[in-house]
């Protein structure tokens, strides 16, 4: 009954194409403009995503809402704002909810005052008796018949003539709102609760509440907005869940029900969700709704648009700004995520180990060009296109309005000038060397570790670098990028440096002796340029410069500076 009670909510969901706060599915896919975004992924597979907006950003905002009933906004010109060409109407009648929570076959209610019976294959309705040892009542199927129970120590059949002879589907209503019980809890609700068949002849039943429109919203308004804002912002909550429940009755019309009580569809709780506050804001705008060539509009809504409200399936559902999202109680207008790269390998083995995502098209509204449509994963082994949507998804971010933050070394490749840089071009993807990662570029390399920073290297000092193992050598990652002195070239690194003079060979000097070179004022001391790199003499080592030497003492540690 769960497996079936899912795939019926998902099936309504797909048809009714919907959206509610926290983003549930949205309209059809918004035009979209070619982009050439690259993020390289860093060795540690960690991804920072900067992000704007929560949800699908369809028709309003929430969040929005409310940043503009506190800039003074009615709840008619919110919703004209977000629902632009839509005109006002008005609705009657009931509307049929699925109760998704009660996976059961049966209907479990609690004895209340005139509570009734209905056969809905004959019309015919019975009070049920009221007595103490009965707890419970329930409708459920024997034999492929709804029968009536009730429970006392154990559940029994009700023995009344009427009730043998249910022909078809039966209900629950009473004087006021009626106790159910499921498996997870109990709920309140007004209204009628229905066992009904989710075809002619089924023997299973889904528990679906026939309410009155109003009485439907006063349980969806306070799970969709907080009833604590502003009042002009709940009653345009109230007016959009209206539209979009009357919209989708109107989708199935002949369906056993017409709405689910998920974020599939819209959040409904019933009685037990109510609040006074969301309910006066029901009762302000009893029966409003919105229309379009006078029939219900799709108003789809979202947490939080980021600043620009997306492109819908239909005309009053465009692409815009929004100026009221941003105000200083929303959390959600810009957010920051970290998230392992690692399951997009998962997910798509066949591209080997992930090395870049490129964006290949956005909608073009906003900040980085907006949303994104759809990004390619580039592997050692190959490639895979994907939405913006299923990247969203894959890591449970707020929306697919999002940038990836460059790696510190792709930073620094900007910084330096990119393309144009010395460096030039990206070669390759980022790869793990010592206890930090490098990248090639068509002239040199980046190196980076968190105690260094990313510092790039090219030439002769590059290619000297990596002959002596480069930062698994004892100079390790370098601290500086390669400096000129003229014609000539050096670079600092965390135990060392390597300079390199016009006509020579590229000197690494590390440890005890390049520190005291430095100490004494380094080139600028009369040593001059090195003339060795450091080789070994008894007790110790010694490093030769143009005007002297140093030397260092094994046994004592210290060091000596010689001049000619």
């Amino acid at each position: 009954m769960l497996a079936r009670r899912r795939a019926a909510v998902a099936a309504l969901a797909s048809a009714l194409v919907a959206g509610t706060l926290g983003g549930a599915l949205g309209g059809a896919p918004a035009s979209a403009v070619s982009t050439d975004q690259s993020y390289w992924v860093p060795v540690d597979k960690q991804l920072v995503i900067k992000g704007r907006g929560y949800g699908h950003g369809h028709g309003m905002s929430q969040y929005g809402a409310q940043g503009a009933a506190l800039n003074g906004l009615s709840y008619n010109e919110i919703a004209e704002f977000y629902y632009p060409g839509t005109e006002w109407g008005k609705v009657r009648g009931r509307v049929r909810v699925l109760i998704s929570a009660d996976t059961s076959d049966d209907v479990v209610v609690s004895p209340t005052e005139g509570l009734t019976v209905r056969d809905l294959g004959d019309k015919s309705t019975h009070v049920l008796p009221v007595r103490d040892e009965i707890t419970r009542w329930r409708l459920c199927v024997r034999q492929g018949r709804t029968v009536l129970e009730f429970y006392t120590d154990r559940w029994r059949r009700f023995r009344a003539a009427w009730a043998r002879q249910i022909q078809g589907d039966a209900e629950f209503f009473a004087n006021g709102p009626i106790t159910l019980s499921t498996p997870s809890g109990t709920k309140t609700y007004r209204g009628i609760l229905r066992a009904a068949s989710p075809s002619p002849g089924s023997h299973a039943r889904d528990t679906v509440n026939v309410v009155s429109m109003d009485q439907y919203v006063m349980g969806v308004v306070p799970y969709e907005m907080p009833a604590s804002w502003h009042p002009e912002a709940v009653k345009a909550q109230a007016i959009a869940a209206r539209t979009y429940a009357t919209w989708s009755r109107n989708q199935r019309r002949r369906g056993h029900y017409q709405i689910c009580d998920t974020t599939s569809c819209q959040v409904y709780g019933g009685v037990s969700g109510e609040d006074p506050r969301s309910n006066a804001a029901v009762g302000a705008t009893r029966r409003q709704i919105l229309t379009y060539s006078g029939k219900p509009a799709f108003t789809q809504f979202s947490a939080s648009s980021g600043g620009w409200t997306s492109a819908g399936s239909v005309p009053y559902l465009p692409a815009q700004e929004d100026p009221y999202d941003g105000w200083d109680g929303n959390q959600v207008h810009s957010w920051t995520a970290t998230v392992d790269a690692g399951r997009l390998e998962r997910s798509h083995p066949r591209i080997g180990t992930l090395k870049r995502i490129r964006v290949t098209s956005r909608d073009g509204n906003g900040e980085w060009q907006g949303r994104v449509t759809q990004l390619v994963l580039e592997g050692t082994d190959g490639q895979a296109t994907i939405s913006g949507d299923s990247f969203r998804w894959a890591f449970g971010l707020r929306s697919n309005w999002f940038s990836i933050e460059p790696t510190p070394i792709m930073t620094r490749w900007s910084r330096i000038g990119g393309t144009d840089s010395t460096i030039g071009a990206v070669r390759g993807g980022e790869y793990a060397v010592a206890t930090g990662a490098a990248q090639s570029f068509q002239r040199g390399r980046i190196f980076f570790s968190r105690k260094t920073g990313a510092r790039e290297l090219y030439g002769r000092i590059l290619r000297a670098y990596t002959r002596v193992g480069g930062p698994r050598s004892d100079l390790g990652f370098p601290r500086t990028p390669v400096r000129r002195r003229g014609p000539n070239r050096l670079a600092r690194f965390q135990n060392g440096s390597i300079y390199f003079k016009r006509g020579s060979a590229p000197r690494p000097v590390t440890g005890a002796i390049d520190k005291r070179f430095l100490a004494v004022k380094g080139l600028r001391s009369g040593l001059g340029w090195p003339l060795t790199t450091n080789y070994a003499i008894r007790g110790g080592e010694r490093v030769d410069y143009q005007g002297g030497h140093i030397t260092w003492n094994r046994r004592t540690g210290t060091t000596q500076v010689v001049r000619n």
